[in-house]
């Protein structure tokens, strides 16, 4: 793995066609498992396994066919798949994904999260990933769903409410997972059985959003999602600096320029931003720009070179070198295979 300072900083970010800038990407066998369901899990999934069930069946016929449907609450959507996903880019948002029924893994850089019905996945700040459902059936189909977090509710609910008894200790990347709870599974009950009653879900979903705020604050992660979404603290400030790359990740990277913008030190900004994101701002902004290439050339009829110049790169070369790191294959092969399988970018 990288450090010293990550090789000085990235090389303060410039002259990013040197060869003695570019750093090896972590491979999946190298990252960490962060969790997998262990006998409390099952215990957990147990006992969730009825209301589940109930579940199940409301979100299926929601959905209908195999696929992703938002709901007329803003930022609540469900899937449904009856067959497992290859590996797939996706730019998670603030939110929180929950499995009713199947199992998925996610890679963030070198961590790798796999997780089911027993846990949620938290992620606090844009991060890209690689997702892969690994269980679906036609007899079975694979059912999430995916709240995107208002994050000034958010803080509003950390205001009214003690979360002191949030015992997972603060540090650790913008990503994680926590306790499915039968509390937390009645709450999405309540959503979904607001579903067919649009009326009713403009107005009591946004309360039973905030019920789903509260179960997280008061969960194991807890602490780490209260510092990611306060003000003030340094994982906002380090949340404006991801901010801005998300939204200009195809410019040039200067690191002084993006601390400042954060209002910390290029050393302080680089530690923060690396616990949060388990990567440096370049290999961050890489990571953007190879995951927003690899849904071109699946969703447009574009070459390498384009969708390279597109994403920010000047050198063709340098982009299927670090596309293949990423990718384990050069572009067009990469893709070719998941466009038969009509494979999509979305979160699922």
């Amino acid at each position: 793995m990288l450090d010293p300072l990550d090789f000085v900083l990235d090389c303060q970010a410039v002259g990013q066609d040197r060869a003695y800038c570019r750093q090896p990407e972590p491979t999946p066998q190298e990252g960490t498992m962060i969790h997998e369901p262990d006998q409390t899990d099952h215990r957990r999934r147990k006992e969730t396994e009825p209301i589940r069930a109930s579940l199940a069946q409301r979100v299926a016929a929601f959905v209908g066919n195999d696929g992703e449907r938002a709901t007329a609450l803003p930022g609540l959507s469900f899937a449904k798949l009856t067959a497992p996903t290859p590996p797939a880019s996706y730019l998670y948002d603030p939110s929180i994904s929950m499995i009713i029924r199947g199992r998925k893994r996610v890679r963030l850089g070198g961590t790798t999260y796999v997780y089911d019905e027993s846990r949620f996945l938290l992620t606090a700040v844009n991060l890209p990933t690689v997702t892969e459902v690994l269980e679906a059936s036609a007899a079975a189909p694979y059912l999430s769903l995916l709240m995107r977090l208002d994050l000034q509710a958010a803080r509003q609910v950390i205001a009214e409410v003690d979360t002191h008894e949030a015992h997972m200790p603060v540090g650790g990347t913008a990503m994680a997972t926590g306790p499915a709870t039968l509390e937390l599974f009645d709450a999405i009950r309540r959503l979904v059985d607001l579903l067919d009653k649009p009326k009713d879900l403009a107005h009591l979903g946004a309360l039973i959003q905030r019920e789903v705020i509260y179960r997280i604050l008061t969960s194991p992660v807890g602490a780490r999602f209260r510092e990611a979404v306060l003000l003030g603290t340094q994982s906002q400030r380090t949340a404006k600096a991801i901010a801005w790359l998300r939204e200009n990740y195809t410019q040039p990277l200067r690191l002084e320029a993006l601390a400042e913008l954060a209002g910390m030190g290029v050393s302080t900004l680089h530690h923060h931003f690396r616990a949060m994101t388990a990567m440096s701002p370049l290999q961050y902004q890489k990571h953007l720009r190879l995951h927003e290439a690899r849904r071109i050339l699946l969703g447009e009829n574009v070459d390498a070179v384009t969708a390279a110049v597109r994403v920010g790169y000047e050198s063709a070369s340098q982009f299927n070198r670090e596309y293949r790191r990423m990718f384990g294959a050069p572009p067009i092969r990469d893709v070719t295979p998941l466009r038969t399988l009509g494979a999509t970018c979305r979160s699922i």
